[in-house]
């Protein structure tokens, strides 16, 4: 386990585009910035490469939502319900937990740092501002956890009611960095129900997915999402997708280059340098009892 010096060097605080986040930085290099908006990861850099797409024409004005990196869509996906489009918390300014540090007065990061990886936690609890809009005790919590060639980012909900039941959608909204959507692949769905929501049709998945023109697919996994991992081709790097079986649902989205040029937090041509690969509850809500839990998480790994 590093020490103390070391592991307040690899976790500190910094503002970008004004906005205040937190970076985690191992001893190989890779990073994680994490905005204290949403618990929003804003970049992801391992082995010398940014691994997510970030839109450079977001308003960063700390409440618009952030175009890019992981959104943390909750309590609802997209507009599936009552709630702002894709629910409130990626609009939402989360804690970022601070424990004292052993044997000093000062406080740092809590996080869990060694040669091996880093964590750090965001929380978000019900308040006025939510409760505004959802009538429903919560707690969220968000781990950003980051190893060697790997990012995993995993979502607590605690329903914290004593006698009602906690109802959600959401997804962890990840938009990974390609060099040419033309020249992408993404293998592992092959044979999963299929929605595709541009044209309304039901199917099965093909084994590869290729990218021409505007893409909305959410597919079904049952029990098997957590033992068939995605792999994503982009020219000559590869990346590993996993998911935990706790999310239903995977969604795949480019928008493609006539609804990018209509989105405008996007470049004209942002399609070509994105693909949204999502871990996601989208048919069914989640339900969770009274003092209940729920953990899903998804995992990027640099093949």
């Amino acid at each position: 386990m590093a020490n103390a010096t070391a592991a307040s060097s690899a976790a500190c605080g910094e503002l970008y585009r004004g906005q205040a986040c937190h970076r985690l930085t191992l001893p190989c290099g890779d990073t994680v910035l994490v905005a204290l908006q949403g618990a929003h990861v804003l970049s992801w850099v391992s082995q010398g490469r940014e691994r997510l797409y970030l839109s450079p024409n977001n308003l960063w004005d700390g409440k618009s939502a952030i175009r890019g990196g992981v959104p943390v869509c909750f309590p609802q996906f997209n507009q599936r319900g009552t709630l702002p489009k894709h629910g409130f918390a990626r609009n939402m300014r989360w804690h970022f937990v601070e424990a004292a540090q052993s044997g000093d007065a000062t406080h740092k990061v809590e996080s869990q740092v060694s040669d091996e990886g880093a964590s750090m936690n965001f929380t978000l609890c019900a308040n006025p501002d939510t409760l505004m809009l959802w009538q429903q005790a919560f707690v969220a919590e968000m781990c950003i956890n980051l190893a060697p060639g790997q990012l995993t980012v995993t979502l607590t909900v605690n329903n914290t009611e004593t006698l009602n039941e906690l109802h959600f959608t959401g997804a962890l909204h990840t938009y990974l960095a390609v060099d040419d959507i033309d020249l992408t692949e993404l293998r592992g769905l092959g044979g999963r129900p299929e929605w595709d929501a541009v044209a309304d049709v039901h199917g099965l998945a093909d084994e590869a997915l290729y990218f021409d023109g505007e893409f909305d697919r959410v597919y079904s996994w049952g029990e098997s999402a957590s033992s068939n991992p995605l792999h994503l081709q982009d020219g000559t790097s590869s990346l590993q997708i996993e998911q935990s079986p706790s999310w239903a649902n995977s969604v795949v989205w480019n928008p493609g280059e006539g609804k990018c040029a209509a989105l405008a937090d996007m470049p004209a041509q942002g399609f070509a340098r994105m693909l949204c690969v999502e871990a996601a509850q989208v048919f069914e809500p989640i339900s969770i009892p009274a003092g209940g839990q729920w953990v899903g998480w998804q995992r990027l790994t640099v093949s």
